[in-house]
């Protein structure tokens, strides 16, 4: 009897195709699915390649059946996936690093950029009738927060983090990190950084970008605590996960004035943004779209491709996590 051909089930739109010799492929749409919708759709596949928004537990495994072999996710980061059931199951997990380092560091420093010249309120002037109406600007008219010269404080000091690092230095931006262990990556040139604890960090710094993954020990990491230790001055970058930070703490911050400015990309409660958030001026904010470079999500799909043909072809995926 012959067996049946592999399914690659792909649980939404991407950029470039997800090919793979010899299977099929599947895809569920543009849309966001629904759970429900998502659960019927991976039934019988081989491989799923999911997306960092899909809960990849006990049940959505138990729903694909003993066919699947792998799950692949579009993302570095793999918080969503329960590793301990994969595990049970004999199901293999990758991730595709390194294609999203340079869109998402793009957008870190992007957002440190806007908002520490205000660029949010400065548009919404700009496409006003008061701009117009009241001439020219004065000097002292829409002062931001210059770089040169000034800390930016990395925590996490991964792929992202480095990039982001080398951005600033392009800038003139001194280099600050905090890691669980030492990276001297980060202290040799071109970076010539310092190592922080995250406490002496945060009071030292003038610019924070978040680049941890999101784990039990990081989640809450910028806790209510830590957002008072910084700088009324400051600007707080996330391109990570959102519940590494406390969102209603750096709202509140950002609202009183003990905060300059915030650009965030990912939520505490993702899809959700805090209503503080959504009509500050000095919030600037993107909806997850860190690695969204075109060039960078088609070499997503060709991972997920390479490590999705080599689970069907029983050989080493190249981008393993478990």
């Amino acid at each position: 009897m012959t067996e049946p051909q592999p399914t690659i089930a792909v649980t939404r739109r991407t950029p470039g195709e997800i090919r793979v010799e010899g299977a099929r492929t599947l895809i569920l749409g543009d849309a966001c699915p629904t759970r429900d919708e998502t659960l019927s759709f991976v039934r019988g596949a081989s491989v799923i390649a999911s997306m960092f928004t899909d809960r990849i537990d006990a049940e959505l495994l138990d729903a694909a059946g003993p066919s699947l072999r792998g799950v692949c996710t579009f993302a570095v980061g793999h918080d969503n996936i329960d590793l301990d059931a994969c595990r049970k199951r004999g199901v293999i997990v990758c991730s595709t690093p390194d294609a999203v380092t340079e869109g998402t560091a793009n957008m870190a420093f992007l957002l440190l950029l806007a908002a520490s010249r205000r660029l949010i309120e400065a548009d919404r002037f700009a496409r006003s009738d008061a701009y117009p109406a009241g001439g020219p600007l004065g000097m002292s008219d829409f002062m931001g927060q210059d770089l040169v010269g000034k800390l930016l404080l990395i925590v996490g000091a991964g792929r992202i983090g480095y990039a982001t690092a080398i951005r600033a230095r392009a800038f003139g931006m001194r280099i600050g990190y905090v890691a669980r262990t030492r990276h001297l990556e980060f202290e040799m040139a071109p970076l010539a950084g310092e190592r922080f604890g995250l406490d002496d960090g945060l009071r030292a710094a003038d610019a924070v970008s978040i680049h941890t993954p999101l784990t039990d020990e990081t989640r809450g990491l910028l806790s209510r605590a830590r957002v008072a230790l910084l700088k009324p001055t400051a600007v707080v970058v996330n391109t990570a996960r959102g519940a590494v930070m406390d969102e209603t703490a750096l709202a509140e911050a950002l609202d009183a004035g003990r905060l300059w400015g915030l650009g965030l990309d990912v939520y505490e409660n993702e899809p959700e943004v805090h209503p503080i958030l959504r009509h500050h001026p000095r919030a600037v904010l993107t909806p997850h779209v860190g690695s969204a470079e075109q060039r960078w999500r088609e070499a997503m799909s060709d991972m997920i491709s390479a490590n999705a043909s080599a689970i069907i072809s029983g050989r080493e995926p190249p981008n393993r996590v478990i």
